[in-house]
């Protein structure tokens, strides 16, 4: 009996060291992953991204869907995202088309992928988030019938609104040099996006190791004649959850070591990211049920699809051999073990450092206003500040600091506000200014949160 226990903690130990494996192999390409979404963030401007999805056509569905792919957008992070769209023009076609390629994937998840799943499945993961979208985007647009009396609607609201700076625009940016935007790049991609990633990538870690060491090696061989059914429990697993595209990687690396097939690991990447039970609230709220009934459609329809086709119409080897390849890598070669190593302490310490610096500083708050900041960057409105109203709200939903920005970059673009102090932590948004407070509590609720007076 203790000999039989002993083999099977030795076993467990032996699936535990996977795991180690798996994070050796990814923190170098994560951290590559995370310096690039950096740069996007700082030196693409925001224009980019609005110019062309205005029109009620393919081409602006195919542009937010192009446009979304790369970007390093969390799952929560592209809801208020794609409503601020939404808000400034874009089409309810391209607004869905962003909502669906966006959270699949991203420059981060893609390197990610390419790391522990190789090259074929990084390059099927875009193309697979370009079609769910061209399929959701065109579907809505198809079924959109009153374009036109919308486009009314806003335009009569745009003079409600007073234009504003976006949060990484080239105008706000001009007097800035070359070395600021570095350092802001690698303090966008090594804190910030460390803080809204950083616990779901954990989570991931974790739930791949206890599927390592809890699930049976032969589990997902029942269904090694049934890809659809296979599918369909995966989509079970995956849809009321939530999963960040890069933080979905392990998960499917744990559960194809137990035999699950790579159409079905596909399903996850790309339902998991995609749909959660915090989106399709949104999506029904702001969007309409119909538009939310195509969305859910695109996403399962077209996870399932693309995975059928690289179980049934692709060679296995392609999706299975570079993971085991990476493996022998990294278990003979003791130089790119330590590299890898290194690279796995490096990222934990700036993970850690990204954690300390959120909840050390969870309640101190830097202003947003609509005044300019002088040398020091201290806010030339303090001294205006004093004789304004004061309006506190409590709003529900807000999780990154995507969340932050966009709520931070509707409320300044309602007249009167002077300045907006935006509390994840705490759920609050703080607004002074002489305002008319329906429109500012539509403002955040046309992002899709919920608010509340205290």
């Amino acid at each position: 009996m203790l000999q039989k226990f002993w083999l099977t903690f030795v076993a467990k130990l032996k699936d535990m060291h996977e795991i180690l494996n798996l994070i050796n192999a990814m923190s170098p390409f994560l951290l590559l992953g995370f310096l690039l979404a950096g740069l996007m963030h700082v030196f693409v401007p925001n224009t980019l991204y609005n110019r062309y999805l205005s029109n009620n056509n393919f081409a602006s569905v195919c542009w937010a869907a192009l446009l979304g792919i790369p970007l390093p957008l969390c799952s929560c992070g592209v809801i208020p995202t794609a409503m601020s769209l939404k808000r400034e023009g874009a089409s309810k076609g391209a607004t869905v088309s962003f909502l669906i390629a966006t959270p699949q994937t991203g420059v981060d998840s893609i390197i990610a992928t390419y790391s522990l799943m190789g090259l074929p499945f990084a390059l099927v993961r875009p193309v697979a988030a370009l079609l769910t979208a061209l399929f959701g985007g065109v579907l809505v647009n198809i079924g959109e019938k009153n374009n036109r009396s919308l486009k009314a609607i806003a335009d009569g609201k745009a003079s409600e609104i007073k234009p504003i700076v976006a949060c990484n625009s080239t105008e706000g940016k001009k007097n800035t040099n070359f070395w600021h935007k570095c350092v802001a790049a690698l303090k966008y991609g090594y804190v910030e996006m460390m803080q809204d990633i950083g616990k779901y990538l954990i989570i991931g870690l974790v739930v791949a190791g206890a599927i390592t060491v809890l699930v049976p090696d032969s589990f997902f061989a029942l269904f090694a004649d049934n890809s659809l059914l296979s599918m369909l429990l995966v989509l079970l697993f995956a849809l009321p959850m939530y999963l960040c595209a890069t933080g979905s990687i392990p998960i499917a690396v744990a559960l194809m070591l137990k035999g699950l097939s790579p159409g079905a690991a596909l399903v996850l990447l790309m339902a998991g990211p995609a749909v959660n039970f915090a989106s399709m609230l949104v999506v029904g709220k702001v969007l309409g049920k119909k538009t939310l009934a195509i969305y859910l459609l695109s996403v399962i329809l077209g996870s399932m699809l693309c995975g059928l086709a690289i179980d049934y119409l692709l060679p296995r080897s392609w999706f299975v051999m570079p993971w085991a390849e990476m493996q022998q890598v990294v278990g003979h070669t003791h130089s790119w073990l330590s590299f890898n190593s290194v690279c796995s302490v490096l990222m934990m310490g700036l993970l850690i450092h990204a954690f300390v610096q959120k909840y050390r500083h969870g309640h101190d708050h830097a202003c947003s206003c609509s005044h300019h900041h002088d040398a020091q960057e201290n806010c030339t409105c303090a001294t205006q500040q004093v004789n304004q109203s004061l309006l506190v709200l409590q709003v529900e939903g807000m999780r990154c600091n995507h969340c932050k920005a966009n709520v931070e970059k509707a409320v300044l673009a309602v007249e009167g506000v002077e300045s907006v102090l935006v509390s994840v932590e705490n759920k609050t948004v703080t607004v002074t200014g002489k305002v008319d407070v329906p429109r500012v509590i539509e403002a955040i609720t046309a992002l899709g949160f919920t608010v509340t007076e205290p």
